[in-house]
């Protein structure tokens, strides 16, 4: 800004001394040509053209610095404008320098605190990798030891399938020696079994070992347990016993003392809720069906579980063990399958496919024969052996079969329908030999469980309403009806010396009745 104030003044002063010069020089010439013009004043006839024409001369040069004056004061308004001009651009350039030398500055700071995220993201990243090649060579180490265990696993597969494999081998020479022995017994008559058949209903003897009742039909109930939370699907009574086991929605088997109504033991590891239960007939072993698609095997005893099985694809809604052998488990799932399983073994040895769903199974007392009951209603037998269908009968018209019980002599089987009817069959001949019904009794699910007393003069079943219903068989009609449930009664059953009668509902809750 200094510079261009200077030349524009100097400019300026250029003009005015050029122009004083001018004057000067004009006045000089003036102050010269007076006393010629004085001269010329005098009547000089051969000198007045010569001085005429130099007057004309320098009017023409005076004109000539008035134009050069004019063109001058032209270019000084010239300059001055772009000098003007250039100022202002000048102090735009100058506000745009400012305002890039804070942006630059600005730029600056925003690199530096880049600068300094990126040197602790790189820092982070060292530190990841490092972590990265330790985890990767701890999962190598750890690659390495699985592949040892795997084949140290397999060994042990292969080593405990080959005692297995010997210990059958053992046990089957014992079955034999067994066998021989007991037809060397019977043939010198040391073994004295008889079998007397009294009211339908095949007793033994007291050598025979079974103890036997008459059955009670009670009148009020014992005890009243909340065994299990969010329902209870399924309670059995011991062989020969007061002993109650019950399943739930907890996931958890629950073993009982009757008498006193107090829990003797609890069973876990079932993963999911426990749709039915099935005991052996040595009492050593109880067996559920779960909605995590396996049955689950436990030793009493002990409290553990001894066998997972696995196979059916969805869940498993019914199971019943051999009455003959506590060896042969038959199970039924919503996959459409029945499979039958070798607990010695701990593998299914035969699976029938059928296209209807089956809700509840059953052994044959002789365990020859499986008795399944399906939702389209109908009843079938199975040949264990072959898995071959042996016969079918419309148990329950356009309603699915709820529950099947097998009577003690074998006699009969009792099946229990969504139409809220429960018929009994007779095993030789399968014809329904008696229906019993109530005009308050509905079933309350497709897994409703009924039973039959043990001397197979009663029938008990539970309703929607919470209410047990027993009928007596040669009666056909209602001998009790028992009301202490606040909810629908899933599954009741009758010990097998008589009493008590158990019954469990959907909440969870199991009275015993005496």
């Amino acid at each position: 800004m200094f510079a261009f104030r200077s030349q524009e003044e100097i400019a300026r002063e250029a003009i005015k001394h050029a122009l004083k010069a001018l004057r000067r020089r004009h006045l000089v010439e003036e102050g010269a040509h007076g006393p010629a013009l004085i001269a010329l004043s005098i009547p000089i006839i051969s000198q007045g053209s010569e001085w005429k024409e130099k007057a004309e001369n320098l009017e023409t040069e005076l004109q000539q610095c008035y134009k050069a004056q004019s063109r001058l004061s032209e270019q000084l308004v010239v300059e001055v404008a772009e000098s003007r001009a250039s100022k202002a651009l000048l102090k735009e350039n100058e506000s745009q320098i400012v305002s890039l030398q804070e942006e630059l500055t600005q730029s600056r700071d925003e690199c530096s605190q880049l600068k300094a995220d990126l040197e602790e993201k790189i820092e982070a990243l060292e530190l990841i990798v490092s972590e990265n090649h330790q985890i990767r060579a701890q999962l190598e180490e750890m690659i390495a030891k699985a592949k040892n265990a795997e084949a140290e696993n397999k060994m042990l597969i292969d080593r405990w399938m080959l005692q297995k494999m010997e210990d059958a081998e053992r046990l089957n020479e014992a079955n034999a020696l067994y066998g021989h022995l007991i037809d060397q017994l019977k043939a010198s008559g040391l073994e004295k079994l008889a079998r007397q058949q009294v009211d339908g209903v095949v007793r033994r003897s007291e050598e025979g070992a079974e103890f036997f009742m008459d059955s009670i039909v009670p009148t009020s109930y014992k005890h009243k347990i909340n065994a299990h939370e969010g329902g209870c699907a399924s309670i059995l009574f011991e062989y020969n016993s007061s002993k109650l086991v019950s399943g739930g929605q907890d996931r958890s088997i629950k073993l009982w003392d009757t008498n006193t109504g107090t829990l003797s033991n609890t069973l876990y590891g079932c993963l999911g809720s426990v749709l039915d239960l099935s005991i052996t007939h040595d009492n050593r072993s109880v067996i559920a069906a779960s909605s995590s698609n396996n049955l689950y095997v436990w030793d009493i005893q002990s409290g553990r579980v001894r066998h997972t099985l696995t196979g059916h694809t969805d869940k498993v809604c019914a199971v019943d063990v051999s009455k003959i052998s506590s060896r042969h488990v038959v199970s039924a799932a919503y996959d459409r399958t029945i499979k039958v399983w070798d607990l010695q073994k701990g593998y299914c040895t035969n699976t029938i496919i059928f296209h209807s769903n089956c809700n509840s199974v059953a052994f044959s007392t002789d365990g020859q024969t499986i008795f399944s009951g399906h939702i389209d209603g109908n009843l079938r037998l199975w040949d264990i052996q072959t898995g071959k269908l042996l016969s079918e009968v419309a148990a329950h018209s356009l309603a699915a079969v709820t529950s099947i019980s097998v009577s003690r002599s074998g006699n009969i089987v009792l099946t229990s329908g969504r139409d809220n009817m429960h018929n009994l069959f007779d095993i030789r001949s399968l014809e329904v030999c008696g229906t019993l019904r109530a005009s308050g009794n509905r079933v309350a699910s497709n897994w409703s469980r009924s039973c039959i007393s043990p001397d197979e003069n009663y029938v008990a079943a539970g309703s929607a309403d919470g209410s047990m219903y027993i009928w007596s068989i040669s009666k056909a009609d209602i001998v009790s009806t028992l009301k202490e449930h606040t909810g629908s009664v899933l599954c009741c059953s009758w010990s097998g010396i008589g009493k008590p009668l158990a019954s469990a509902d959907k909440n969870g809750v199991v009275c015993i009745w005496a």
